[in-house]
This record gives C-alpha cells, structure tokens and sequence, in this order.
C-alpha cells in the first residue's frame, strides 16, 4: 500500500507546468526584471488601465508583457534574445492568462480548453474565437519564438497575451525577414545578453465579432534591441547598429516595408503615435553604459 508521502512526487508531476503573474511592478516579482535591460521597463507608459505580465512557464519567468485589456492586445511584449538555429515550432497550445480576469486566480498561465470558456476571460482578453473566422490577419508574435532557444522559452510565446493581428502579407513577409535579419545579427554580434522590445500603435481599427469590436489591429509595429557588449571588429554597417538600433513598419498587405532607424528616432515617432508621456525611453539611458542604476530608479515602472 502507498503511503501519503508516496503520492507527493506523482503530484509534482501533474501539477501544471505554465504559470503566469499579473504584477503590479516588474521589479517586485521574482526575476521578472531579468527580461529587461537594467532591470528597467520602457518609461513614459502612463495608463493606468494597463496591465503588466510577469510571463511565466515552467515555474519560471521568461518574458514581460504589457498589456491593455481593453483593446485585447499587448502594448509591447519585452524579452532576452536567446541564440538559436531559428527553426520554427507550430506544435504548442495556445494559452490565456485567467489573472487578467481573476483576482483570486491561481497564478497560471492556462491553455484554452476545448470546450465552454467563462464569458470573464473574454471580457479581458482575446479569444481564440476571435481569430477564427478572420481571413485577413494572422496571430502575429511580439516576442517570436525563433528568438527562443529551449522548449520551454519558446511554449511561453504561444500565449495569445503576446499576440496582435498581423496582415497576413507582412507577417509572413517583411516582418519574419526582419526577425531572421535580427536572429542572425545578434547571433554573430552580440557578446552579451541582447534585450528586445517589441510593440504596437493602434488607430482605432477592430476585429469586430458577434457584432462586438474585439481585438484592435495595429497600424504600427516597432521593435528595439539593446546589446552593450557586441563584436567591435564587426563590418561598419553593422558596427553602427550597435549597442541599439530600431525598425518600424506599417502592418498593412503593400507598403509594409521594414525600416531600421535609431532607438532615439523611433522613439519620436511613438512619442506621437502612443499614448505616452514626453520622458518616453524604451531602454534605460539609452542602452549607452552599464551604469548602476541610481537608488531613485529601482523600484520605477
């Protein structure tokens, strides 16, 4: 006969391995804050309405997201690049977050059941109904899981909570380019850890469902990457991309071409295309120095 003891380790091994947390400040939650660089999210970010993901997955932290509940997107998903060989992987469960729905959740991240979901979860988030009968727009990644190297890095992208509508012929054109271009640059490059940002502006555009506007479609898609220790014997046209570089594209079938500028450029575009203050910096100061990030700053959002 088996002892209670006896039970505990089969437990461990059906207890679900996705996990999420719904955090009022990245810096607070355990390694949180290791997807960004200096610990530091992107400032300027003031709607309150907006809520920040600590994504994990296997009991670990993998990547912040911050999110607005409202349009059912990410306002940007924030990530370490991890070297890989940038296969693809098309066999994960998508999943949802129930925090953004619960107070009282239990913390994980869940794949969508095959059958009813509480009318709650939609109210906060998008749905896979919602992509279901659209023709025109693909789940598109903010933090893709090419730029992923183990299993489980790469199952936390699959969470609709990291996902906007992509125009069908940017995603699979312009912008996977863009992600290979990305992948094999850092790859080469880039000696230290590489911190990307990845996120979206919006223009009031839906996918409508049931009559009912559901996920906003972005106008936009800009991403940035940090990297302080790179190859400085590197090509000069790549030597100029680092420590940081921008791009920006239209998320539209023409005219969607990608196009790479500093981080401090792109930052003025999204001063006027996001709803963000004038102190907007997506990497703390500027991805110039691995300075100590002053007392004033560490507990900042």
């Amino acid at each position: 006969m088996l002892t209670p003891s006896a039970f505990v380790p089969l437990l461990a091994c059906l207890l679900p391995l996705m996990s999420a947390s719904v955090v009022q400040d990245f810096n607070h939650i355990e390694r949180c804050k290791d997807s960004l660089y200096m610990g530091t999210p992107p400032r300027g970010f003031t709607d309150t309405k907006l809520r920040r993901i600590c994504q994990r997955y296997a009991d670990r932290p993998r990547f912040v997201t911050l999110y607005d509940p409202q349009k059912r997107i990410p306002v940007y998903s924030a990530y370490t690049f991890k070297k890989t060989e940038g296969d693809r992987r098309v066999d994960y469960p998508w999943m949802f977050e129930p925090q953004l729905a619960e107070v009282d959740g239990n913390g994980n991240m869940q794949a969508f059941p095959s059958g009813y979901l509480h009318m709650k979860f939609e109210d906060s988030q998008a749905v896979l109904d919602d992509y279901s009968d659209v023709v025109l727009y693909e789940r598109g990644h903010l933090n893709p899981d090419q730029h992923q190297s183990t299993p489980h890095d790469r199952a936390a992208t699959y969470t609709l909570t990291n996902v906007v509508p992509e125009m069908r012929e940017f995603n699979i054109g312009p912008w996977r380019e863009y992600e290979e271009r990305i992948r094999i640059r850092l790859n080469n490059f880039c000696r230290g850890t590489a911190y990307i940002v990845t996120g979206v502006t919006t223009r009031g555009n839906m996918i409508r469902r049931n009559n009912q506007d559901r996920v906003a479609i972005p106008e936009d898609v800009w991403s940035a990457y940090c990297c302080t220790e790179y190859d400085r014997n590197a090509p000069h046209d790549v030597r100029i991309r680092f420590p940081s570089y921008g791009v920006l594209a239209k998320n539209a079938k023409e005219g969607n071409s990608v196009h790479e500028m500093p981080v401090q450029e792109l930052e003025i575009f999204l001063k006027s295309n996001l709803d963000v203050d004038q102190n907007l910096q997506i990497f703390y100061d500027n991805c110039i120095s691995p300075s100590p990030l002053p007392l004033y700053l560490q507990h900042t959002i």
